[in-house]
This record gives C-alpha cells, structure tokens and sequence, in this order.
C-alpha cells in the first residue's frame, strides 16, 4: 500500500494534478453541448515579462470567475496570450545587440525581426509557464499572441474600418517623442517621475523699452524658448495689464514676440507671465493653436538641436540647456535660479527624459470612442466597485486626448497603409 506523506508537498502534488487536468481537457469547452457560453480574453501580459503581484491579483481573480462559472454549468473559457510588446522586446533584444557591438542599423530591418522573433521562442514563454505554474484554468489549447497571422489581418481590419469612420487620422500634433527609443509614445507609455530640478527666470526686454522693461518668465526648461512665437499673461492679471499687444524681443535670438493673454496661464506659477513654446509643450501648442502662434521645433529627432536653434545647433539638448544659462547669465537676463521639484515624462521602458514635441503621427478620436463609455457608468450598466473609482473614470474619459498609435520601431504591426 502506498504511504500517505505527513505532509502537503505543493511541488510535487501541483505540477502533477494540472498535467492530469490539462490531459483531461478540462479548461477546453467543446463548441457543442450545453451551457450558456461565459468568456474572459485575459489581458496580454507582455512577452519581456514576469508574473509581479499585480498579475496574480489580476489572474486569481480572473480564475475565481471562470471556476465559479463553470461549477454553476456555464461553457466557461479563458482565452490566454502574450503581447508582442513592441518596445520593450525592441529594446531587450537592441541590448543583446549592443553587447556584440552591433545595432539595428547595421543588421537592417529584415534581420533584424528575425532576431526578435528568435528571442521570443526561446525566452519569450517565461510568463506562460508562471501561469501555468500558478495552475491558472486557461484553454491553453486556444492560446494566442498579438503577432499571430490571424491577430495581424484583424489589426488591419480594424484600422481601415475605423478610418472609413473618421476615427483614425495623420496629422501633425504634439506627441510625446522618446530621443533614445526613436519613436513616438502614447500618454499611456510616457511615466510621469518627480524630479529635482531648477527654475530658472528669465527677462525678456520690451521692444524699444528702456533697460531692465519687460517681463520675467520661469520655466524649468530654459532651451526651449529658442523656439518660442509668444509671452502669454492671464487676462484678469492687474500685473500685466499694460503689457497686453506688447512686443517682447526673445534673447539671444532677438525674435520679436507678441504678449498674448490666455485663461490657461496660472497667475500663481512662478511670475504669472509664461514663455510660449507651441512645438514643445502641450499646454503651449493649445494656447498656439487658439492664437494661431507660429510652430518653431527646434530639436532633431535624438534630442540635438537643430538649426532652428541658431548658435545651438548640434548641441545635445541638455548640453544647450548649461550653454544658453551661461549666455543669459552674461547677458543680464538670468534674473535667479531657484530649486523645483515637478513631474517629468520618462519613457516607460528605456526610462529616458521625454521629450515633448510636434510631429505628423496617426491618431485616433478617443472623444467619440469615450461617449458611449461613460453612457454606460450614467445608466448604470457599468459599476465601480467601490464607488469612488468613478469619479477616477470619469475625470479620465471627460479628459481624453487624441491617441497617438504609430511608432518608429521595427517589431510590430506595420501601418496598413505602405502600399
């Protein structure tokens, strides 16, 4: 007779009794026989990654409700898959690269996804294998990735019929712009951190004023008023009254900038007054659109300056920043440095410093998208539990931006529109 251990043995009674379920097709629902279908497509968790506690948090709770389903009879499937995470496997596979001193380039597009694609098959299953490990009731059977054929043709689907709708457009906006990755990023992708940085204040001289006239500015980021088209001041500010329709002259530059008045600027930042910089700020390219300012992008795609930047040309962006502080200190016009602490965009998987810039992407209208979304929350079809995450949900729809969906990398789904 066998002898019962003393003890529950987890690794070797787990891995046993889920081979036996998964032999005995337990997680696969045939098309036919009865039972009212219930479906959950589980959310993709990245190729690059590894099970931290937000997925198993996530995936119990998806696996309670599968299980509880199919104990009350229904036809229950949970359908697994992997996402193909452009960026992050770009940049893991750039790294092994780098490491035999190459680079993309150097092997060209072609090779360079079959490279992506090998990495997959032989380190790309290590989330998988957690799941499973985990003895999660997927239909393994069913499992899919986000760069299956099938996947591929239904992504180009549905752009050609979102863009037959209006949904989807190219066009010049500001985006978020990753100077290391080389591509464009998504609200989503861009991770806000807190850094300790610098305010810098800096005059700028009225035309035909007398010596020390004008108005100081503070910014955080004193290289990009090379390519600032105005000074913007809250109409209601009694500081500034006598400045509106003013003319300013940019330093160093010696571009002439009009005053312009806008309920977007915070009388309480820094002096009131705010430099203006439509191709590199959001809040700036909405104050240029509503004044029709001019759009100046000073910067190449690697964060260098370009030839808009006159004198700075060719200097790394933060290298500009030292060298114009320097300029404007000997000039006169760097009023004070003061400490600030305030939020920055990095990018969400090289952690570089993004950079916010204009540039002709395609976007989708997430407006017309978000309407029937918060219809469901007011009719009460869709609830928060616990109620507070609506206000969350809410402010998020009521505040959507245009979505940016292309990017500048090699491994993904390709535009369906290069032929």
């Amino acid at each position: 007779m066998t002898e019962i251990a003393t003890q529950y043995n987890p690794a070797e009674a787990e891995p046993r009794w889920y081979a036996q379920w998964l032999a005995d097709k337990r997680f696969h629902p045939a098309a036919e026989g009865g039972g009212a279908p219930y479906t959950i497509v589980i959310p993709p968790p990245n190729v690059t990654g590894i099970l931290h506690m937000g997925h198993a948090l996530n995936n119990t709770i998806q696996d309670v409700l599968i299980r509880r389903a199919r104990m009350r009879g229904r036809k229950a499937l949970w359908v697994p898959g992997t996402d193909h995470a452009g960026i992050a496997t770009q940049n893991v596979v750039e790294r092994q690269l780098r490491a035999e001193n190459l680079d993309r380039a150097q092997l060209g597009r072609e090779a360079f996804i079959e490279r992506v694609w090998a990495w997959r098959e032989q380190y790309g299953n290590t989330i998988t294998g957690q799941l499973k490990r985990l003895g999660a009731a997927c239909d393994w059977d069913r499992e899919r990735f986000t760069l299956d054929e099938g996947l591929s043709r239904a992504v180009a689907e549905v752009f050609v019929r979102l863009y037959d709708k209006g949904l989807i457009y190219r066009a010049p906006y500001i985006i978020n712009w990753c100077t290391r990755c080389g591509t464009a990023l998504s609200d989503e992708e861009s991770e806000h951190q807190t850094l300790d940085g610098k305010l810098y204040y800096i005059r700028y001289r009225l035309k035909r004023g007398r010596a020390g006239s004008g108005v100081v500015v503070a910014t955080t980021r004193p290289e990009t008023l090379l390519g600032d088209t105005a000074v913007a001041v809250n109409p209601r500010d009694p500081r500034y009254r006598a400045l509106h329709g003013k003319t300013l002259i940019l330093p160093v530059l010696k571009r002439e900038l009009p005053v312009i008045t806008d309920d977007l600027v915070d009388p309480e930042f820094g002096t009131g007054a705010v430099k203006v910089t439509p191709a590199h700020d959001p809040n700036d390219y909405a104050m240029g659109k509503r004044h029709d300012l001019e759009f100046i992008n000073i910067m190449n795609e690697d964060g260098s300056m370009n030839e808009a930047a006159g004198p700075y040309a060719g200097l790394d962006r933060f290298a500009c920043r030292q060298k114009l502080v320097d300029d404007l200190e000997a000039a006169g016009l760097l009023e004070r440095v003061e400490p600030h602490s305030h939020a920055v965009g990095h990018c969400y998987r090289c952690h570089t410093q993004v950079e916010p810039r204009v540039s002709t992407q395609w976007f989708v209208k997430m407006k017309p998208l978000a309407e029937p979304a918060l219809a469901a929350l007011t009719s009460g079809r869709l609830r928060f539990i616990p109620e507070r995450w609506n206000k969350v949900y809410i402010e998020w729809l009521d505040n959507i931006r245009a979505w940016c969906i292309s990017r500048q990398i090699w491994w993904g789904h390709r535009i369906p529109v290069y032929t």
